[in-house]
């Protein structure tokens, strides 16, 4: 007899293993029933998990860890079990701005950062942002490259809007540059109101974008189904990965109103296939989303511990306690405990050099060697777990 577990969700692509999960019966194999509560925001679903009226939900990488630092509602602490993708969103401007920096010269490549941020802030050193939420990894993105790009960031008008909301926010000219999950950047460009600028794997290859989370101490107390969950995730990840079920995918993530557009949209955001402008270019970045390749699942401490000193850096928090607390709230311990049974290929370490990584490389793994992809961060610096920098 299966076990029920009530999941929350954003609709959105990144919510895929959890909806491929309970679809093709990959939790049903390891004795759970999925109920599927889709969220209008990240705030109501940061809400839903806090007081239980879901067990685990997709969550924006840096929530646990903004929690964890005391920053944010409510005394109720997260924890991240696995990495659900990594990436998935694009940066998109206006209309208006985009004929602004095409008319300066810009030639809107859909992969260099250094250039397209300075073609930006050349064209509009006032930006008004729109991202779904203030502890996101689209925000520290944003404050990243935007900075390493010469912006003044403590004077950056930052606004929160719900994925689904983003074009609307567009085409009543409320935002000029925006950063969210796929397909909402490509539902901007199909309504004709923005032109897509950058995947945000071109500001860090390797970003961790959405984990699964849950009240703190649930997963030890619940073993049995924490286990399951997990290893159910992980084989729809496997699934996703592979091109030959991108079509069948993105049927099943817009069947019953689960993600609210065309199955299109979603299969060209699986295979990195993405129409960049209302005039129909378009831009293949085979990396836009990742959900498995190179243990993409893994929650590395020293990702967490990353957003943890981006956050302390906006915060005036100290970074290296930050860091070190950050670090806590990715249980890569329970991802292994759990991971094993399963035959997952995991890493030998914890912690990795973030941005270390120029090529595929070779590193120990518990058995044998693995893979991991590069990782660069576009200005190739380097964040080392041990030694953040101040």
């Amino acid at each position: 007899m299966s076990v029920r577990l009530r999941l929350g969700y954003v609709p959105l692509l990144d919510a895929a293993p959890l909806i491929i999960a309970e679809a093709l019966g990959f939790a049903e194999e390891e004795g759970l029933k999925l109920d599927l509560h889709k969220a209008p925001s990240w705030a109501s679903l940061r809400d839903m998990l806090a007081v239980a009226q879901v067990d685990a939900a997709q969550m924006l990488a840096p929530v646990p860890v903004a929690m964890a630092l005391g920053l944010g509602r409510g005394p109720v602490r997260f924890e991240a079990l696995c990495v659900l993708n990594l990436n998935g969103n694009v940066v998109g401007i206006s209309n208006a701005l985009a004929a602004k920096m095409a008319q300066a010269g810009y030639g809107f490549d859909f992969a260099n950062a250094h250039t397209a941020g300075r073609a930006l802030l050349a064209a509009a050193p006032d930006l008004r942002i729109g991202v779904p939420y203030a502890f996101s990894m689209h925000r520290e993105l944003l404050h990243y490259w935007l900075r390493a790009s010469g912006a003044e960031t403590a004077q950056l008008d930052i606004r929160t809007v719900p994925p689904p909301l983003m074009a609307e926010a567009v085409s009543a000219d409320e935002i000029d540059l925006f950063c969210v999950g796929e397909p909402w950047g490509s539902v901007a460009v199909e309504k004709g109101v923005g032109v897509l600028l950058l995947p945000t794997s071109a500001l860090w290859a390797r970003a961790p974008e959405k984990v699964l989370a849950v009240r703190a101490g649930w997963a030890e107390a619940e073993p049995a189904l924490a286990g399951p969950l997990l290893r159910a995730l992980w084989r729809a990840g496997r699934w996703l990965s592979q091109p030959e079920n991108h079509l069948i995918a993105a049927e099943l993530l817009t069947a019953e109103g689960r993600v609210g557009v065309s199955a299109e949209l979603l299969e060209r955001a699986l295979s990195g296939r993405i129409v960049t402008a209302p005039d129909g270019r378009e831009h293949l970045t085979p990396d836009l989303i990742s959900f498995f390749a190179g243990a993409a699942g893994f929650p590395w401490r020293s990702q967490a511990a990353w957003i943890g000193a981006s956050l302390a850096g906006r915060h005036g928090l100290d970074v290296v306690q930050a860091s070190a607390t950050a670090a806590g709230v990715f249980r890569s311990d329970l991802y292994r405990t759990h991971l094993r049974p399963a035959g997952a290929v995991l890493p030998g370490a914890s912690e990795k050099l973030e941005g270390a990584l120029a090529e595929a490389t070779a590193v120990p793994a518990e058995r044998g060697q693995m893979i991991l992809p590069a990782d660069r961060f576009f200005d190739a610096r380097i964040f080392d777990l041990t030694a953040p920098a101040r």
